[in-house]
């Protein structure tokens, strides 16, 4: 037959082990000295054992006494442990989360924020997954990624997103390029080169940023091809003689074929945003809690740098559609 335990008799129990004595157990548990008897007496009935042997001057444990003291220790340390478990789950203290990033996050962003979290939250576990943005809103909003710091406006409804650094942009070229040599370009000399974009759908704030610069030159952009990933971008480059877009956070040799060259007048530039679910568990908390701790991050070119907001304030909300350019950019 089973036997149901109540844990407060466990409590009972060893008070009276570890004291001896049934009245200094009572004041020790806070309760009268016939009730803790009462309850013990009911405990021995239900495990039909006797665990004290009882005499007018002494209380001692019998042997099945001193077997069940070992396991009621242990059941109570359980016990405590799951409370304690539950409590830093709730709190994000443990647990797991998916992080996902862009490059240009991962240097500016990510990586300090990831000390931070390691430092404050060490019972959480983190996975990581770098891609483009675009996927990235994807993931989050169906729940495979937990937050993304990715290059975006305001993304649809009901994200939730916080500005944390900003990105500026550089021309990609193949080294045998005219402008292999140069250290800076002018944006409105891209109106004679074929360039190579990510599709719009892969890296939204990236497109707009490019266009939305071009829009502010005045001049026309010839798009010789869009792509799926950064892969795609280096082998178009190469096989149109073409111009890319990459972020200055990446060396000004990303390969032993390809250059970055800083564009300048207008620099075209992203917003760095972190971007989650309003239902999100807490872990994502706890990661908003290091991203502040570690701000500020600094925005490239070193023109400024940018503060994240206390977690409590200044948290965008999904705009309704597909957002327009980032006009801090």
């Amino acid at each position: 037959m089973e036997t149901k335990l109540e844990l407060r008799h466990l409590v009972y129990f060893l008070a009276v082990a570890d004291e001896r004595h049934f009245g200094r157990a009572a004041a020790k548990l806070f309760i009268g000295q016939p009730t803790l008897s009462q309850q013990l007496q009911r405990l021995e009935r239900q495990l039909g054992v006797e665990l004290f042997a009882r005499t007018s001057h002494d209380v001692r444990l019998t042997p099945a006494g001193h077997a069940f003291r070992a396991e009621a220790e242990q059941v109570l340390e359980h016990a405590r442990r799951a409370v304690e478990t539950a409590r830093e789950a709730a709190s994000g203290r443990v647990g797991k989360i998916t992080i996902g990033f862009n490059f240009a996050a991962g240097q500016q962003v990510l990586r300090p924020t990831l000390r931070r979290l390691s430092r404050d939250y060490p019972g959480l576990s983190t996975t990581l997954w770098e891609g483009l943005s675009g996927p990235q809103l994807s993931a989050v909003s169906e729940g495979r990624i937990d937050v993304a710091l990715v290059y975006s406006s305001l993304p649809p409804k009901p994200l939730l997103t916080r500005r944390v650094s900003t990105a500026s942009l550089s021309a990609m070229v193949t080294r045998h390029h005219p402008w292999a040599g140069r250290e800076e370009v002018a944006f409105r000399e891209l109106a004679d080169q074929p360039i190579v974009l990510p599709r719009r759908e892969r890296s939204p704030a990236m497109y707009d940023a490019v266009f939305a610069a071009a829009e502010r030159c005045g001049i026309p952009l010839t798009v010789a091809a869009e792509v799926e990933d950064a892969g795609s971008t280096a082998v178009m480059v190469e096989a149109l003689q073409a111009v890319a877009f990459i972020s200055d956070a990446r060396p000004r040799r990303p390969t032993e074929d390809l250059v970055a060259i800083r564009i300048v007048n207008p620099v075209p530039r992203v917003g760095v945003r972190a971007v989650w679910r309003p239902d999100s568990q807490p872990a994502v908390g706890a990661f908003l809690t290091s991203l502040e701790a570690a701000a500020p991050f600094p925005s490239q070119l070193g023109e400024r740098t940018v503060r994240v907001p206390a977690q409590g304030g200044e948290v965008e909300r999904g705009a309704a559609g597909p957002g327009d350019e980032d006009r801090d950019a």
